[in-house]
Protein backbone atom coordinates (compact mmCIF):
# COMPACT_ATOMS: atom_id res chain seq x y z
CA UNK A 1 0.00 0.00 0.00
CA UNK A 2 1.25 3.43 -0.93
CA UNK A 3 2.21 5.51 2.13
CA UNK A 4 0.56 8.93 2.57
CA UNK A 5 3.49 11.43 2.50
CA UNK A 6 1.74 13.76 4.96
CA UNK A 7 1.10 10.91 7.43
CA UNK A 8 4.71 9.79 7.16
CA UNK A 9 5.91 13.34 7.85
CA UNK A 10 3.73 13.56 10.93
CA UNK A 11 5.04 10.21 12.21
CA UNK A 12 8.65 11.35 11.66
CA UNK A 13 7.94 14.63 13.49
CA UNK A 14 6.37 12.77 16.39
CA UNK A 15 9.31 10.39 16.55
CA UNK A 16 11.80 13.24 16.55
CA UNK A 17 9.93 15.27 19.18
CA UNK A 18 8.62 12.38 21.26
CA UNK A 19 10.45 13.53 24.40
CA UNK A 20 9.18 17.07 24.06
CA UNK A 21 5.67 15.81 23.37
CA UNK A 22 5.71 13.90 26.65
CA UNK A 23 7.31 16.76 28.58
CA UNK A 24 5.11 19.59 27.32
CA UNK A 25 1.87 18.51 29.02
CA UNK A 26 3.87 17.92 32.24
CA UNK A 27 5.33 21.45 32.13
CA UNK A 28 1.86 22.85 31.48
CA UNK A 29 0.52 21.01 34.53
CA UNK A 30 3.31 22.53 36.59
CA UNK A 31 2.49 26.01 35.31
CA UNK A 32 -1.18 25.62 36.21
CA UNK A 33 -0.19 24.25 39.64
CA UNK A 34 1.84 27.36 40.49
CA UNK A 35 0.42 29.17 43.50
CA UNK A 36 0.61 32.95 43.24
CA UNK A 37 0.96 34.68 46.60
CA UNK A 38 0.65 38.45 46.78
CA UNK A 39 1.77 39.96 50.08
CA UNK A 40 0.25 43.38 50.83
CA UNK A 41 2.61 45.41 53.00
CA UNK A 42 2.94 49.19 53.47
CA UNK A 43 5.18 52.05 52.42
CA UNK A 44 8.76 51.17 51.53
CA UNK A 45 10.18 53.25 54.41
CA UNK A 46 8.18 51.39 57.07
CA UNK A 47 8.56 47.95 58.67
CA UNK A 48 5.82 46.04 56.85
CA UNK A 49 7.59 46.30 53.51
CA UNK A 50 11.03 44.82 54.35
CA UNK A 51 9.37 42.14 56.45
CA UNK A 52 7.02 41.32 53.58
CA UNK A 53 9.99 41.01 51.22
CA UNK A 54 11.62 38.56 53.64
CA UNK A 55 8.43 36.49 53.92
CA UNK A 56 8.11 36.46 50.13
CA UNK A 57 11.66 35.13 49.80
CA UNK A 58 10.96 32.46 52.42
CA UNK A 59 7.81 31.32 50.61
CA UNK A 60 9.53 31.14 47.25
CA UNK A 61 12.13 28.79 48.72
CA UNK A 62 9.98 26.79 51.14
CA UNK A 63 6.62 26.28 49.40
CA UNK A 64 6.62 24.09 46.26
CA UNK A 65 5.38 25.95 43.17
CA UNK A 66 4.92 29.23 45.10
CA UNK A 67 5.29 32.41 43.05
CA UNK A 68 5.42 35.12 45.68
CA UNK A 69 5.42 38.89 45.19
CA UNK A 70 5.26 41.95 47.43
CA UNK A 71 2.92 44.91 46.96
CA UNK A 72 3.72 48.29 48.55
CA UNK A 73 0.48 49.85 49.85
CA UNK A 74 -0.86 52.56 52.13
CA UNK A 75 -1.02 50.01 54.94
CA UNK A 76 -3.61 48.20 57.04
CA UNK A 77 -6.90 49.45 55.58
CA UNK A 78 -5.86 49.01 51.96
CA UNK A 79 -4.37 45.60 52.74
CA UNK A 80 -7.57 44.29 54.32
CA UNK A 81 -9.71 45.56 51.45
CA UNK A 82 -7.33 43.86 48.98
CA UNK A 83 -7.68 40.57 50.86
CA UNK A 84 -11.47 40.78 50.92
CA UNK A 85 -11.48 41.46 47.16
CA UNK A 86 -9.28 38.40 46.50
CA UNK A 87 -6.42 40.56 45.23
CA UNK A 88 -3.92 39.46 47.90
CA UNK A 89 -3.25 36.29 49.85
CA UNK A 90 -1.49 37.77 52.88
CA UNK A 91 -1.56 41.25 54.38
CA UNK A 92 -0.13 43.12 57.35
CA UNK A 93 -2.57 44.92 59.62
CA UNK A 94 -2.82 46.63 62.96
CA UNK A 95 -5.22 44.99 65.36
CA UNK A 96 -7.59 47.96 65.64
CA UNK A 97 -7.90 48.17 61.82
CA UNK A 98 -8.55 44.42 61.66
CA UNK A 99 -11.33 44.80 64.26
CA UNK A 100 -12.81 47.76 62.35
CA UNK A 101 -12.75 45.75 59.11
CA UNK A 102 -14.55 42.80 60.68
CA UNK A 103 -17.25 45.14 62.03
CA UNK A 104 -17.43 47.27 58.87
CA UNK A 105 -16.57 50.66 60.37
CA UNK A 106 -17.18 53.11 57.52
CA UNK A 107 -15.22 55.94 59.16
CA UNK A 108 -12.16 53.69 59.25
CA UNK A 109 -12.40 52.92 55.52
CA UNK A 110 -14.59 49.79 55.43
CA UNK A 111 -17.90 50.19 53.58
CA UNK A 112 -19.20 46.84 54.85
CA UNK A 113 -18.01 44.08 57.22
CA UNK A 114 -15.11 42.15 55.66
CA UNK A 115 -16.21 38.64 56.59
CA UNK A 116 -13.80 36.79 54.30
CA UNK A 117 -10.85 37.83 56.48
CA UNK A 118 -8.98 35.23 58.50
CA UNK A 119 -5.91 35.53 60.71
CA UNK A 120 -2.66 33.70 60.06
CA UNK A 121 -0.63 35.07 62.98
CA UNK A 122 -0.34 37.73 65.62
CA UNK A 123 3.16 39.15 65.11
CA UNK A 124 5.10 42.04 66.66
CA UNK A 125 3.65 45.23 68.17
CA UNK A 126 3.57 48.64 66.54
CA UNK A 127 4.59 51.55 68.74
CA UNK A 128 3.04 54.96 68.19
CA UNK A 129 6.14 57.11 67.75
CA UNK A 130 5.50 60.85 67.83
CA UNK A 131 8.75 62.56 66.90
CA UNK A 132 9.32 66.32 66.78
CA UNK A 133 12.21 68.49 65.67
CA UNK A 134 14.17 69.50 68.78
CA UNK A 135 13.93 73.17 67.77
CA UNK A 136 10.11 73.03 67.48
CA UNK A 137 9.55 73.47 71.22
CA UNK A 138 7.41 70.33 71.35
CA UNK A 139 7.93 68.14 74.43
CA UNK A 140 4.40 66.98 75.30
CA UNK A 141 1.17 66.13 73.50
CA UNK A 142 -0.27 69.49 74.57
CA UNK A 143 2.66 71.25 72.87
CA UNK A 144 1.49 69.88 69.51
CA UNK A 145 -1.37 72.38 69.41
CA UNK A 146 -0.75 75.01 66.75
CA UNK A 147 2.10 73.03 65.18
CA UNK A 148 2.34 71.16 61.87
CA UNK A 149 2.24 67.36 61.80
CA UNK A 150 2.08 64.40 59.43
CA UNK A 151 -0.26 61.60 60.52
CA UNK A 152 0.45 58.96 57.86
CA UNK A 153 -1.31 58.07 54.62
CA UNK A 154 -5.09 58.72 54.68
CA UNK A 155 -6.98 55.99 56.55
CA UNK A 156 -3.80 53.96 57.01
CA UNK A 157 -3.33 52.10 60.29
CA UNK A 158 -1.05 54.94 61.39
CA UNK A 159 -3.69 57.56 60.64
CA UNK A 160 -6.35 55.59 62.54
CA UNK A 161 -3.97 55.47 65.52
CA UNK A 162 -3.35 59.22 65.21
CA UNK A 163 -7.06 60.01 65.27
CA UNK A 164 -7.70 57.82 68.31
CA UNK A 165 -4.78 59.03 70.43
CA UNK A 166 -5.07 62.71 69.57
CA UNK A 167 -8.78 62.61 70.39
CA UNK A 168 -7.97 60.98 73.74
CA UNK A 169 -5.50 63.81 74.36
CA UNK A 170 -8.19 66.40 73.66
CA UNK A 171 -6.84 67.34 70.23
CA UNK A 172 -8.42 67.32 66.78
CA UNK A 173 -6.87 67.96 63.38
CA UNK A 174 -8.31 71.49 63.54
CA UNK A 175 -5.91 72.24 66.42
CA UNK A 176 -2.86 72.01 64.15
CA UNK A 177 -1.48 74.71 61.90
CA UNK A 178 -1.16 72.10 59.17
CA UNK A 179 -1.90 68.37 58.85
CA UNK A 180 -0.16 66.31 56.19
CA UNK A 181 -1.27 62.79 55.20
CA UNK A 182 2.03 61.33 54.04
CA UNK A 183 3.96 58.06 54.18
CA UNK A 184 6.85 57.84 56.64
CA UNK A 185 9.69 58.69 54.27
CA UNK A 186 7.98 61.77 52.82
CA UNK A 187 7.09 63.00 56.32
CA UNK A 188 10.74 62.81 57.34
CA UNK A 189 11.87 64.70 54.24
CA UNK A 190 9.54 67.59 55.12
CA UNK A 191 10.93 67.62 58.67
CA UNK A 192 14.48 67.71 57.36
CA UNK A 193 13.51 70.73 55.24
CA UNK A 194 11.89 72.45 58.26
CA UNK A 195 8.48 72.30 56.58
CA UNK A 196 6.98 70.15 59.33
CA UNK A 197 7.28 70.19 63.12
CA UNK A 198 6.36 66.60 63.96
CA UNK A 199 5.46 63.21 62.57
CA UNK A 200 3.36 60.42 64.06
CA UNK A 201 4.46 57.00 62.86
CA UNK A 202 2.93 53.74 64.05
CA UNK A 203 5.60 51.14 63.36
CA UNK A 204 7.99 48.62 64.83
CA UNK A 205 10.81 49.96 66.94
CA UNK A 206 13.79 51.23 64.98
CA UNK A 207 11.81 52.09 61.84
CA UNK A 208 14.23 53.24 59.13
CA UNK A 209 12.47 56.56 58.46
CA UNK A 210 12.96 57.75 62.05
CA UNK A 211 16.51 56.40 62.22
CA UNK A 212 17.24 58.50 59.15
CA UNK A 213 15.66 61.60 60.74
CA UNK A 214 17.51 61.19 64.04
CA UNK A 215 20.81 60.80 62.20
CA UNK A 216 20.29 64.11 60.39
CA UNK A 217 19.01 66.37 63.19
CA UNK A 218 18.19 66.50 66.90
CA UNK A 219 14.79 65.06 67.73
CA UNK A 220 12.38 64.78 70.66
CA UNK A 221 10.31 61.61 71.10
CA UNK A 222 7.00 62.77 72.62
CA UNK A 223 5.60 60.60 75.44
CA UNK A 224 2.06 59.22 75.34
CA UNK A 225 1.03 58.74 79.00
CA UNK A 226 -0.90 55.68 80.19
CA UNK A 227 -3.97 57.75 81.16
CA UNK A 228 -4.29 58.99 77.56
CA UNK A 229 -4.04 55.43 76.25
CA UNK A 230 -6.78 54.33 78.67
CA UNK A 231 -9.06 57.13 77.37
CA UNK A 232 -8.96 55.62 73.87
CA UNK A 233 -11.26 52.92 75.25
CA UNK A 234 -10.05 50.22 72.85
CA UNK A 235 -8.35 47.10 74.25
CA UNK A 236 -6.14 47.01 71.14
CA UNK A 237 -4.26 50.00 72.61
CA UNK A 238 -1.81 48.97 75.33
CA UNK A 239 0.93 50.81 77.19
CA UNK A 240 4.44 50.29 75.86
CA UNK A 241 7.91 51.78 76.03
CA UNK A 242 10.31 52.97 73.35
CA UNK A 243 13.63 51.92 74.94
CA UNK A 244 16.42 54.44 75.39
CA UNK A 245 18.76 54.73 72.41
CA UNK A 246 16.26 53.28 69.95
CA UNK A 247 17.11 56.42 67.94
CA UNK A 248 20.23 58.54 67.93
CA UNK A 249 20.07 61.19 70.65
CA UNK A 250 17.11 59.56 72.42
CA UNK A 251 18.84 58.89 75.75
CA UNK A 252 15.78 58.06 77.89
CA UNK A 253 13.00 55.49 77.60
CA UNK A 254 9.71 57.02 76.41
CA UNK A 255 6.22 55.70 77.29
CA UNK A 256 3.77 55.35 74.42
CA UNK A 257 0.93 53.23 73.04
CA UNK A 258 1.52 49.92 71.35
CA UNK A 259 -0.87 48.01 69.11
CA UNK A 260 -0.58 44.35 68.09
CA UNK A 261 0.12 43.63 64.43
CA UNK A 262 -1.39 40.68 62.61
CA UNK A 263 -0.81 38.84 59.37
CA UNK A 264 -4.23 38.38 57.81
CA UNK A 265 -5.26 36.06 55.02
CA UNK A 266 -8.63 35.15 53.58
CA UNK A 267 -11.30 32.52 53.34
CA UNK A 268 -10.99 30.41 50.22
CA UNK A 269 -7.27 29.68 50.42
CA UNK A 270 -6.76 25.98 51.02
CA UNK A 271 -6.00 24.66 54.49
CA UNK A 272 -2.83 23.02 53.17
CA UNK A 273 -1.52 26.23 51.59
CA UNK A 274 -2.06 28.37 54.70
CA UNK A 275 -0.55 25.59 56.83
CA UNK A 276 2.57 25.74 54.63
CA UNK A 277 2.64 29.56 54.77
CA UNK A 278 2.42 29.58 58.57
CA UNK A 279 4.96 26.81 59.05
CA UNK A 280 7.44 28.36 56.60
CA UNK A 281 7.35 31.69 58.43
CA UNK A 282 7.92 30.23 61.89
CA UNK A 283 10.65 27.83 60.77
CA UNK A 284 12.52 30.75 59.17
CA UNK A 285 12.14 33.40 61.87
CA UNK A 286 15.88 34.23 61.92
CA UNK A 287 15.54 35.43 58.33
CA UNK A 288 12.75 37.81 59.38
CA UNK A 289 14.85 39.15 62.25
CA UNK A 290 17.69 39.71 59.77
CA UNK A 291 15.27 41.74 57.61
CA UNK A 292 14.15 43.92 60.52
CA UNK A 293 14.77 43.84 64.28
CA UNK A 294 11.03 44.33 64.94
CA UNK A 295 10.62 40.63 64.08
CA UNK A 296 12.25 39.82 67.44
CA UNK A 297 8.79 40.55 68.83
CA UNK A 298 7.20 37.61 66.96
CA UNK A 299 6.38 34.76 69.35
CA UNK A 300 5.05 31.35 68.30
CA UNK A 301 3.17 30.87 71.58
CA UNK A 302 1.34 34.20 71.14
CA UNK A 303 0.72 33.87 67.38
CA UNK A 304 -2.75 32.25 67.59
CA UNK A 305 -4.01 34.61 70.32
CA UNK A 306 -6.20 37.72 70.60
CA UNK A 307 -7.24 38.15 66.99
CA UNK A 308 -10.51 40.01 66.37
CA UNK A 309 -11.23 37.69 63.41
CA UNK A 310 -11.18 33.86 63.21
CA UNK A 311 -7.97 31.93 62.67
CA UNK A 312 -7.64 30.32 59.25
CA UNK A 313 -7.98 26.52 59.65
CA UNK A 314 -4.58 26.02 57.99
CA UNK A 315 -2.88 28.26 60.54
CA UNK A 316 -4.75 26.54 63.38
CA UNK A 317 -3.51 23.17 62.08
CA UNK A 318 0.10 24.35 62.32
CA UNK A 319 -0.36 25.80 65.82
CA UNK A 320 -1.88 22.50 67.04
CA UNK A 321 1.01 20.61 65.50
CA UNK A 322 3.48 23.00 67.19
CA UNK A 323 1.75 22.47 70.56
CA UNK A 324 0.65 26.08 71.11
CA UNK A 325 -3.06 25.54 70.38
CA UNK A 326 -5.26 22.79 71.72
Amino acid sequence: MAQNPASASRRRALALTGGATLLFPFSLRNAFAAQYLTIATGGTSGVYYPMGVAISQIYTKAIPDAKSSVQATKGSVENLNLLEAGRAELGFSLGDALSDAWKGEADAGFKAPLKKLRTMAAIYSNYVQIVARADSGIKTLADLKGKSISVGAPKSGTELNARALLKAAGLSYKDFSKVEYLPFGESVELMKNRQLDATLQSAGLGVSSLRDLAASQKIVVVPVPADIIAKVGDPAYQSGVIPANTYEGQTAAVPTARIQNFLATREGLSEDLVYQMTKAMFTHLPELVAAHAAAKGISLKDAPLNSPVPLHPGAAKYYREAGVLK
